[in-house]
């Protein structure tokens, strides 16, 4: 029994050296943050003009009578906005 108690105490006083540290960015941090952020807005972008692009041809197809291809571009644009902006919120949660 006394040599358990001699282990606490010697792990007591190991572990009161140990102080309370101070989180701090790494080196470079702002700016991988703002790439982070060029790259959202890019992201956003690009989903906002491949939408508008499907939906444009989607209304060409319409018009002259061809086939209807654009409703999957549609959709695939959609479904990568959604992905693109579950990841940033995601990548927003992790960073902060």
């Amino acid at each position: 029994m006394s040599m358990l108690l001699a282990v606490h105490d010697a792990y007591g006083q190991i572990l009161a050296q140990v102080g309370n540290p101070t989180p701090e960015a790494p080196p470079a941090s702002d700016k991988l943050l703002k790439l982070v952020r060029y790259f959202t807005w890019f992201v956003l972008l690009s989903g906002i003009l491949g939408i508008t692009y499907a939906g444009g041809r989607f209304a060409w197809e319409k018009w002259t009578g061809g086939g209807l291809e654009s409703p999957k571009m549609v959709a695939g644009a959609m479904i990568g906005g959604i992905i693109a902006t579950s990841a940033g919120t995601i990548m927003n949660a992790v960073i902060t």
